[in-house]
């Protein structure tokens, strides 16, 4: 079976960070994803879907320190299914987890594409910063 989707979008809230029982660092990131749809009378739509990414271990840290509200990021993992009950009330949603989040540069509306992903004079994007991969989800997370 094949399970892999990828994202690109911004974040709606800053990460929310906590460690699993055995010390793992888990983050949720809760993206919002548009979608520009042409109805047949040529009216374009824009459709906004909101899901949340978990990413575990060094990632994890990673995007907790450099991510807030607002920052565009694209997000590649497999989807997966959470069920819970709370007060006899059952629910499920669907999330991905991450194996690899890259940090896109913002867009300001008044510059244009190449000026919006130029970094300010003096300042560097580290490559391992900019993206991060590939960290095997624990058995053990809580939240």
């Amino acid at each position: 079976m094949f399970n892999r989707v990828i994202i690109a979008g911004n974040l709606t809230r800053d990460p929310e960070f906590w460690q699993s029982v055995s010390g793992t660092p888990v983050t949720r990131l809760p993206v919002a994803c548009n979608v520009g749809l042409k109805r047949p009378d040529g009216e374009t739509v824009i459709e906004t879907l909101f899901i949340n990414s978990v990413v575990f271990g060094p990632q994890a840290e990673t995007c907790r320190q450099y991510l807030g509200k607002g920052s565009p990021v694209l997000v590649e993992g497999r989807l997966r299914e959470r069920a819970w009950e709370h007060d006899g009330q059952k629910g499920k949603k669907m999330e991905i987890i991450a194996s690899r989040v890259k940090f896109l540069p913002h867009r300001r509306d008044t510059e244009t594409e190449a000026e919006a992903s130029a970094e300010p004079d003096g300042v560097e994007t580290s490559p391992e910063l900019a993206e991060i991969e590939d960290v095997e989800e624990p058995t053990d997370v809580e939240e």
